[in-house]
């Protein structure tokens, strides 16, 4: 019980993750039900809490979009009733920032520029990071994440 609470005071984790711990450490059906429901009572974790988290921390240091977010919680498996919450917490002006600036930095790094290799090698990585296609399209498509390209025009 002290080993959890001292984890959980160091940072946040889902009963999924502290069940996975108990079972590593041998212990049976029932301890773990005891212990995670006595954890929980006191508020050592919150899985909504831990959602809210989360998200933000992987949106703005992972640069990770809605998608990779959504599937990583629900490998945690976070309803998704508390999934919607969490993202329902961040703001579209912020979310949509973070995209562009994640996709102006990858482009400057693709070498074929403001061509369709360089659009589709941008738009890949923007859907590999988990953003929605529509605004990754918008935001590849946009002069202002190619910098000064006068083929940017078309």
């Amino acid at each position: 019980m002290q080993r959890l609470e001292s984890l959980c005071v160091a940072g946040e984790h889902c009963r999924h993750e502290l069940l996975e711990k108990l079972r590593k450490w041998g212990m049976s059906a029932d301890e773990c039900d005891r212990i995670l429901d006595s954890l929980e009572t006191r508020r050592f974790f919150d899985d909504s809490r831990f959602a809210s988290a989360f998200v933000r921390d992987k949106l703005l240091y992972n640069k990770w979009g809605r998608m990779k977010i959504s599937v990583a919680l629900k490998a945690k498996r976070i309803p998704t009733g508390l999934i919607d919450e969490a993202f329902d917490e961040i703001e579209e002006e912020e979310y949509a920032r973070v995209a562009r600036d994640f996709l102006t930095a990858k482009a400057r790094t693709i070498k074929e520029g403001y061509t369709y290799e360089g659009r589709t090698k941008l738009y890949r990585a923007g859907l590999a990071r988990g953003f929605e296609s529509s605004l990754v399209a918008r935001i590849v498509k946009s002069p202002a994440t190619w910098g000064e390209h006068p083929e940017c025009d078309e």
